[in-house]
């Protein structure tokens, strides 16, 4: 199905241009410790990986942006020197014709002829007298606007040069920057493979290798509900039609990459942690209000049958196990842990204060 509009990760524009020159060592993420939930198949390091993995892509990301829009920001104001440059060059050598034009008249008019004679040969001194001031006059302002604008001119240039120079240090750290995203995003892709082949054994063996406990996100005590992936696109909705399906679609369908961590909706208890069937590696959670919720084709499970949970706190990372085509997290809202029981996930994350 044609993905809906996502939900895009907000990124903040900083304020002032210093803060995109910051180191460029991506900052330490919360990575769990690979010992935790390792059952001796590998799953755990490999979870672990990926999801520390994850952390540090998001943050290349976002340093890249800054640093992107900062270049952007900077390359303008050259731009923009540039063109005030050019505009004082041209007044300067307009001005510079004008003292020509001036000198040149007054050579005509017999200027280059000593104060004096040019008295004794003129019909009225005193006009002349008055004509020589006026010459003067504008002579000297002409000069005195020439040598304003040579200096302002001189000032532009010497701002031009230090903005180059600046921009010339934030391309090079956005190449850094992108090179290193680039690196992160291609480590993060060989372990999401890793980790879905790993996820393909134990789905196909119809057993769980047993919760791997990731590092969790600080949690926030001002939401009672939240979207079950932080960042995502919308694909097959609920109640719509496919092939794929033995009857119509059960759940509403988030498209995100293979080991994005899955987070429970509400607080509540784990009542089902299932590694078979057609949705593969499965959680369902009951929630304090009586409805259940379920997190289907994931790739590793973080929480074990029985366990409590809280708003927010990752059951799981997304995969494809099951009868999946891709990469997605399948969603479920239900009446009762069984399938037949469900209800529309978007509606009733609305009725909660979660907009999709």
């Amino acid at each position: 199905m044609r993905p809906l509009p996502c939900r895009p990760l907000v990124v903040p524009v900083l304020p002032v241009l210093l803060c995109a020159l910051v180191a460029l060592g991506v900052p330490g993420t919360a990575a769990a410790d690979e010992r935790d939930g390792s059952d001796g198949h590998g799953g755990g390091s490999t979870s672990a990986k990926v999801a520390r993995l994850y952390g540090e892509a998001q943050s290349a990301t976002f340093r890249y942006e800054v640093g992107r829009r900062a270049a952007g920001v900077q390359r303008a104001r050259v731009k923009h020197l540039d063109r005030l440059l050019a505009e004082e060059r041209y007044a300067v050598a307009v001005l510079r014709e004008d003292l020509g034009r001036m000198a040149a008249a007054q050579y005509r008019s017999g200027g280059g002829l000593p104060l004096t004679a040019r008295l004794l040969l003129a019909d009225n001194p005193d006009e002349l007298l008055r004509g020589r001031r006026v010459v003067g006059q504008a002579d000297l302002a002409v000069t005195n606007t020439v040598a304003r604008t040579q200096r302002a001119a001189a000032r532009l240039a010497t701002a031009q040069r230090s903005a180059t120079r600046a921009r010339g240090v934030l391309d090079r750290r956005e190449a850094r920057l992108a090179r290193l995203k680039r690196d992160i995003e291609a480590k993060l892709e060989s372990a999401r493979w890793t980790l879905q082949q790993e996820a393909d054994a134990s789905a196909a063996a119809g057993r769980c290798r047993g919760a791997v406990r990731l590092a969790q996100p600080e949690s926030s005590a001002t939401r009672a509900w939240v979207p079950p992936v932080e960042t995502y696109e919308l694909s097959a909705g609920f109640d719509s039609a496919g092939a794929r399906w033995a009857a119509r679609h059960t759940g509403q369908d988030f498209a995100v990459g293979i080991g994005a961590p899955v987070r429970s909706v509400g607080a509540g208890r784990v009542v089902r942690v299932g590694c078979g069937g057609g949705f593969g590696m499965e959680v369902v959670v009951r929630h304090e209000d009586g409805y259940y919720t379920q997190y289907a084709h994931l790739a590793s499970v973080a929480v074990d049958q029985g366990e409590r949970v809280r708003t927010g706190q990752w059951v799981g990372q997304a995969g494809t196990t099951g009868n999946s085509t891709g990469p997605h997290l399948h969603f479920e809202t239900r009446l009762t842990p069984d399938l037949g029981s469900g209800v529309d996930p978007v509606a009733w994350l609305a009725e909660r204060g979660v907009g999709l």
